[in-house]
């Protein structure tokens, strides 16, 4: 005689939740995530408290992910004369959305696989549609912003992370295009978590200010 199935405990009850609260109050859905419940001082918060390289940097400071965002939007304008204020917020959002899924290092992005690139894919375009920007960035777009993200990474490695120059020159190209002024860009200190997170939201406002009413 066949024994009888047990239902589970939880097989009639609602899947578990996929949101997070956010200081702000907003409750974020992070498999189906709305604009509508995206604030930039929740960003600011966030990627202010999340350290890049997993934290294993030099200094008394974390080097957090708004200040690497901070550096691509310097050195996108840097590299592209006259870029548009709204593509250079898109500079500065380029990591949003690891302000709730976190600054994985990339060899475990790519352990992980398509899933995890699909999360972060969907949140980044509910961030661009909340702050009047392309759902999906024009790809010229997407490779000034990568290639600025690259030479940043460089200059972190090498400055930060401990990279010898020739390590991290193959994992992220040597930076090359840069004015007569860019030798700041290798000076990279970190600050506290508090001035991070003005100085992320005080460009992100004047770049906002600079904006057209539609993009």
């Amino acid at each position: 005689m066949a024994q009888s199935q047990t239902k589970s405990p939880q097989s009639d009850t609602a899947p578990s939740r996929a949101w997070q609260r956010m200081l702000s109050g907003r409750r974020l859905d992070l498999l189906d995530p709305s604009p509508l419940d995206i604030e930039i001082e929740d960003i600011a918060h966030g990627l202010a408290r999340i350290a890049r390289w997993n934290g294993q940097t030099v200094g008394a400071n974390t080097f957090s992910v708004a200040q690497h965002c901070l550096l691509v939007d310097d050195l996108c304008c840097a590299l592209t004369r006259d870029l548009a204020p709204h593509w250079r917020l898109a500079a500065l959002l380029h990591d949003a959305a690891e302000y709730v899924i976190g600054d994985l290092i990339s060899p475990f992005k790519a352990a992980i696989g398509l899933n995890y690139r699909e999360l972060e894919e969907k949140l980044l375009a509910a961030i661009h549609i909340r702050f009047s920007l392309p759902p999906v960035l024009p790809e010229k777009i997407v490779r000034r912003i990568k290639r600025a993200d690259r030479m940043a990474a460089y200059f972190e490695a090498t400055r930060l992370a401990g990279f010898s120059e020739e390590e991290a020159a193959k994992f992220f190209n040597r930076p090359s295009g840069l004015g007569p002024n860019s030798a700041k860009f290798g000076l990279l200190d970190a600050v506290s978590t508090n001035q991070a997170q003005a100085d992320y939201l005080e460009r992100f406002m004047a770049l906002q200010e600079k904006m057209e009413p539609t993009v």
